[in-house]
C-alpha cells in the first residue's frame, strides 16, 4: 500500500473545510491523453487507490502507461474499541488523500480511446466518489 517513508509529524490535525470548494491544483492532464477526474470531495484511502490502479492496469492488459496523480500522506488516527475518554489521540490507522472536485486522479496513455475509457471506468468504480473521464485536446 502507499504510505509515506518519512514524516515531519506522525499525527496531523483533522483540518477544517475551506471556502474554496473546488481544486485549483492538479486539474489538467500533465502526462497522458486520458484521465480520471473527481467530481466530489472525499478522503481517498491508500487501499482504494491501489484497488483502482489494479483495475486500470488489468483492464489495459499490460499495454500503455498509467500515472497515479495522488498520494495518501495524511494520517488518520483511530482509538481502539471500548476505550474511555481521556486516553489521548489514537494511533495512526490509515493514510488518506483529501480530494476536492476537479482533481485528476489517474492518467493513461499509449492505448486507444475505447480501451482507455473502459479501463478508467472500471477504476472509477473502485473509488468512493463520482468521477468523469477527460481527454486532452489535440494541439
Amino acid at each position: 500500500m502507499l504510505q509515506p517513508k518519512k514524516q515531519l509529524h506522525r499525527k496531523w490535525q483533522k483540518g477544517r473545510s475551506r471556502r474554496r470548494l473546488v481544486e485549483t491544483r492538479g486539474i489538467v492532464l500533465s502526462y497522458g491523453h486520458f484521465g480520471l477526474q473527481a467530481l466530489d470531495a472525499v478522503w481517498v484511502t491508500a487501499q482504494q487507490i491501489e484497488a483502482a490502479r489494479k483495475a486500470i492496469t488489468n483492464s489495459l492488459k499490460r499495454e500503455g502507461k498509467v500515472w497515479i496523480r495522488i498520494f495518501p500522506d495524511k494520517p488518520v488516527t483511530k482509538l481502539p474499541p471500548e476505550v474511555t475518554l481521556g486516553g489521548g489521540k489514537g494511533e495512526v490507522d490509515r493514510y488518506v488523500f483529501p480530494v476536492k472536485p476537479g482533481r485528476v486522479l489517474f492518467e493513461v496513455d499509449g492505448v486507444s480511446e475505447a480501451v482507455a475509457r473502459a479501463a478508467l471506468r472500471l477504476g472509477g468504480h473502485k473509488l468512493p466518489m463520482r468521477t468523469k473521464i477527460i481527454i486532452k485536446e489535440k494541439e
